[in-house]
């Protein structure tokens, strides 16, 4: 026999009386840790409300509410929501790991000769409609200032007018 002598049988559900909590003793006497705001945060987002969407109501979360007044906003010509939700989806974006939008080909010479003829048949359509509209000195004095110099066309300046004319020849 045991030198000391047990009242009970120690086992499954029945701790040893000296580890027991004593009378009036809780298992945490400081109480629950206080959460941080992100933890706060998300779950007064998950929390449910009911919500009238066309006429029937529903039960959706505080965040999907605030997803769908976003993008209403948005769509409704409000411009502090735009930049928010744009904001919002580069974040999405940059968190999921998805790829920056990939960087246009550069032009080929097929290109330039095209958007050279363009510019050409732009500057001739602007210097008949100037000669139309203002006395010719003045006309004379803009063909022959640097701007508006010949020469080959820049990426830098017609890059949207190129990617314009590729979007239409792809969509025809």
């Amino acid at each position: 026999m045991p030198e000391t002598k047990r009242d009970y049988a120690v086992g499954r559900g029945k701790p040893p009386m000296h580890t027991r909590f004593k009378k009036g003793q809780s298992d945490n006497p400081r109480g629950p840790r206080p959460k941080n705001l992100p933890a706060l945060l998300i779950e007064a987002l998950d929390e449910p409300v009911t919500v009238t969407i066309d006429g029937e109501r529903r039960e959706i979360t505080k965040r999907q509410a605030i997803a769908t007044q976003l993008v209403n906003k948005s769509t409704g010509a409000d411009l502090r929501a735009t930049k928010m939700l744009i904001n919002a989806l580069k974040d999405a974006e940059k968190r999921a790991g998805a790829a920056p939008p990939a960087e246009p080909a550069p032009f080929t010479a097929a290109d330039e000769e095209v958007m050279a003829t363009f510019i050409a048949r732009l500057r001739q359509s602007w210097e008949e409609e100037l000669q139309q509209k203002a006395p010719s000195g003045i006309i004379a004095r803009m063909m022959t200032s640097p701007i508006n110099s010949p020469g080959p066309p820049t990426t830098r300046c017609c890059g949207s007018i190129l990617s314009a004319l590729r979007s239409a020849a792809c969509a025809s």
